[in-house]
């Protein structure tokens, strides 16, 4: 039964272009590679486009912001513009009732006298001085609503575009991922059929930035089956740690020592036991193949092997045991053997 307990262990997000992760070359592009090669690239490639969509995401969140304020703006704009309108309904009202409309010819023959002439000039001009400043602002604010609404239309479709583009890469990536993985896992189980191991596969090493003495096997860590759980798979309690990890996942020397067993077949598939200084032994066991030599030596968090469903599995995971000896039946507690290592999992 797998636990959901997740500890994501801290990585730099690394935000790159679209164009680099399309510029990388196509799977028939290095045939000399082989399938582990193509699925550590991969790997790369899912991790970048999934940090690449992920900064997409917040992103669109924060345009999501912008374009509520924007849309508190712009109806803010459109009840302006509405009190201009009747503004200037009410001014041109105002003018009819007040005798606005009347030619300035008759006003003259009207005028009681010069002085009311004159109050009646300064009212009318009063009147067409307000009417022409409304007009303005109106035709300002509508102008201001269009280029407004106009702006956050072509935002939200630049937005979408490439949110549409980042999640086709992704599904892309995915998609090729998942068949190098099969192929991968097909190669492993055939080498476990036949009882013969294909060799280390010598993969790029990411750069090692490990500054500690001891490190997980997996870098992002889901604990499945723990050590001493029952079950009817094994012949009385489980000897390990299992990490619920897909096909092709980069496992890690969890610390620097001598790899004294590489092996396929049997209840573990391909498994590595590696020797560390104070006299105790890591096995890395379920594997779909390993990047390194029996007698080879590894520093701390190297890449040893990739995992894989091999052996007496259910499913893609790896098995993980600290041992004081190479063989199976000295098992220890992995989970609070690395605690006391600097290594908290569980």
């Amino acid at each position: 039964m797998r636990s959901s307990r997740r500890h994501p262990l801290l990585v730099p997000v690394l935000l790159c272009a679209i164009a680099v992760l399309a510029a990388r070359p196509g799977d028939d592009d290095q045939p000399a590679a082989g399938v582990s090669a193509q699925v550590a690239r991969l790997y790369e490639d899912a991790a970048l486009a999934t940090q690449q969509y992920e900064a997409g995401r917040q992103e669109a969140d924060a345009q999501r912001a912008r374009a509520q304020q924007a849309e508190d703006r712009l109806d803010g704009e459109r009840r302006e513009t509405a009190r201009l309108h009747e503004d200037l309904g009410r001014i041109a009202r105002a003018q009819y009732r007040g005798g606005g409309g009347i030619p300035m010819a008759a006003r003259i023959i009207l005028a009681d006298s010069p002085e009311d002439l004159m109050r009646d000039q300064h009212v009318f001009s009063q009147a067409d001085l307000a009417v022409g400043n409304a007009i303005g602002r109106s035709r300002r604010a509508e102008v201001r609503l269009a280029a407004d609404e106009a702006k956050a239309a072509s935002q939200w479709r630049a937005l979408e575009k490439r949110n549409a583009e980042l999640a086709d890469l992704k599904q892309g990536i995915q998609r090729r991922l998942d068949e190098a993985r099969g192929q991968l896992q097909g190669q492993a189980d055939a080498s476990v059929a036949a009882g013969t191991c294909r060799g280390a596969v010598r993969l790029d090493q990411p750069p090692n930035r490990v500054t500690t003495s001891w490190v997980a096997p997996v870098e992002t860590v889901e604990l499945s089956a723990g050590f001493g759980s029952g079950g009817s798979r094994w012949a009385n309690r489980h000897t390990g740690q299992d990490f619920a990890v897909p096909v092709g996942t980069p496992v890690r020397a969890a610390g620097a020592g001598r790899v004294v067993r590489v092996s396929c077949g049997g209840a573990f598939g391909i498994q590595i036991v590696i020797e560390h200084p104070g006299g105790y032994y890591t096995q890395y066991a379920h594997l779909a193949a390993v990047t390194v030599d029996q007698g080879d030596r590894v520093t701390t968090g190297r890449w040893i092997g990739q995992s894989g469903t091999t052996g007496n599995s259910t499913g893609p995971h790896l098995h993980f045991e600290v041992r004081v000896t190479p063989e199976l039946g000295s098992a220890l507690d992995p989970l609070p053997w690395l605690a006391q290592r600097g290594v908290p999992l569980g």
